[in-house]
């Protein structure tokens, strides 16, 4: 067993013993175990970082066997500068979502945390998957523990979230299930997606490809105007549950474009490139006003999402180094910065039991630790230099002015916007006098949400200060897949 393994297996492993121990009455050791599980998962992620090869384009941690020989589909395992740190920001995520539900959960805590445990494998597995059929497996495979999490675990609307988020994601992925199969005929009988990428396509097979994969991944980033799912369930579903949401399944989505969509069908994704860089402005633009009118505080953030992963795809379909680069360094950021607002929103949602910005006002004056916390994450979900949601957005934007000056501008633009909803939320709830007495009888956070949110401000302030080992890391894949995609396969 490979490292990639380890890491994909280890979660699950725990996830599949946290089931088997069962009662409410055992809560103590449940927790530990899943604490343990998830530092242990996170740990065996660590050795990646020191032997990966920043030089190299090429998979790396490559394992490869025989799974179902008669159609040729291996369990084939590999990750470069594209995918390495997805893998190590899921099991950093798992670690910080236990912490968090260690009180807050108190109802069938061992399938709450086992669930947690299984959706990060299987997440770290859709960023390992070298075999298009183990790729769908494994995306597929990571909507039945976040529909449980939503399902059961979720507000007053949940059935109701959960059901809209597993038919919106099941239906875009079914067309790309009849793209997988297309490929593997055409491809003579493989799933290897270092085949697929050779494959000499036509016009109208690289046109029908992109669609199919477009309709998958679009809904899973999610694009303007497949977006609506994502408000619903983010409001619904527990707080880890939207942490992980936000921080790695919307990043699903977007890796997917960069694996099949651009090196499979490259001259579909020039042609039709104009289509989601509108789409992207679309999202980055209207969804930031559309989070300016929110009243409550998760569904703001959801649309924020949103906006921020706009930057995400129009980085990716401008075709130029800084803006690839700058669209996975985005994700990593929106990955902190977005949990960290999640959990912020949960933090006080267990002590007021609402999410309604109109509820508070002057949570500074009773909780200052946690305010100071508030305010670094607020700055960072704005774009602040020296914050990780800075790095991302500012080599975007200057990818964009390079391929072209408007988009660039329009991009640039829409800052405006992120800063404007994100501090006037911050005003609202934060600033001021003491509002009311739920505000009056808050108590500060204790040492186990310091902890947590801690751990994420270091992140969000290393990645501001010092983002050059996460782009090193990335540099030559994504100038090894610019090159692959700029060459045509049309004759």
């Amino acid at each position: 067993m490979g490292l990639l393994s380890l890491a994909i297996w280890t979660p699950i492993a725990f996830g599949v013993i946290l089931l088997a121990l069962g009662r409410d009455d055992q809560l103590g050791m449940v927790r530990w175990v899943a604490l343990i599980g998830s530092i242990i998962s996170l740990l065996v992620t660590l050795p990646l970082y020191g032997q990966f090869n920043t030089a190299s384009a090429a998979m790396q941690f490559v394992e490869k066997a025989s799974w179902i020989e008669r159609f040729n589909v291996n369990y084939h395992l590999g990750v470069d500068g594209i995918s390495f740190w997805f893998v190590l920001l899921t099991a950093f995520i798992n670690v910080i979502v236990v912490i968090a539900g260690w009180e807050v959960i108190t109802r069938r805590v061992n399938q709450y945390m086992g669930a947690f445990l299984i959706l990060s494998g299987l997440m770290i597995g859709v960023f390992c998957a070298l075999d298009g059929l183990l790729f769908y497996v494994f995306f597929e495979a990571t909507l039945i523990p976040m529909y449980l999490i939503i399902g059961i675990w979720g507000g007053p609307n949940k059935i109701y979230a959960a059901f809209k988020f597993f038919l919106y994601t099941l239906m875009g992925s079914l067309l790309m299930l009849v793209a997988l199969i297309y490929l593997y005929t055409a491809s003579g009988g493989s799933f290897d997606l270092a085949v697929w990428h050779a494959l000499p396509l036509g016009k109208t097979a690289q046109t029908f490809l992109f669609f199919a994969f477009f309709a998958a991944f679009a809904v899973k980033v999610p694009m303007w105007p497949v977006h609506t799912w994502l408000p619903d369930v983010h409001v619904e579903a527990p707080t880890g549950g939207s942490a992980v949401l936000a921080a790695i399944m919307l990043k699903l989505g977007a890796y997917g474009f960069l694996r099949f969509s651009l090196p499979i069908a490259p001259d579909a994704a020039h042609e039709w490139a104009w289509l989601m860089i509108t789409l992207s402005l679309v999202a980055v633009v209207y969804v930031g006003l559309v989070a300016m009118v929110q009243q409550d505080m998760k569904k703001l953030v959801a649309y924020s999402s949103v906006a921020h992963m706009g930057f995400v795809t129009l980085g990716f379909f401008i075709f130029n180094d800084l803006g690839v680069s700058g669209g996975l360094v985005q994700m990593i950021a929106h990955g902190f910065v977005s949990g960290a607002m999640f959990l912020s929103i949960g933090v006080l949602y267990d002590r007021v039991h609402s999410r309604e910005i109109a509820s508070y006002g002057g949570v500074v004056n009773t909780m200052p630790k946690f305010a100071a916390f508030g305010l670094l994450f607020a700055m960072a979900n704005c774009g602040l230099p020296g914050t990780a949601g800075f790095v991302g957005e500012w080599m975007v934007i200057l990818g964009a002015v390079k391929f072209n000056f408007w988009i660039g501008f329009a991009a640039a633009s829409a800052l405006i916007f992120g800063a404007a909803y994100t501090l006037w939320m911050f005003k609202r709830v934060y600033l001021g006098p003491v509002a009311n007495d739920d505000v009056k009888a808050l108590v500060d956070i204790n040492a186990r949400e310091f902890t947590m949110l801690a751990l994420l401000a270091i992140a969000v302030l290393y990645m501001g200060i010092y983002p050059k080992p996460f782009t090193d890391v990335m540099d030559a894949s994504v100038a090894q897949l610019l090159k692959h995609v700029a060459i045509s396969k049309l004759n």
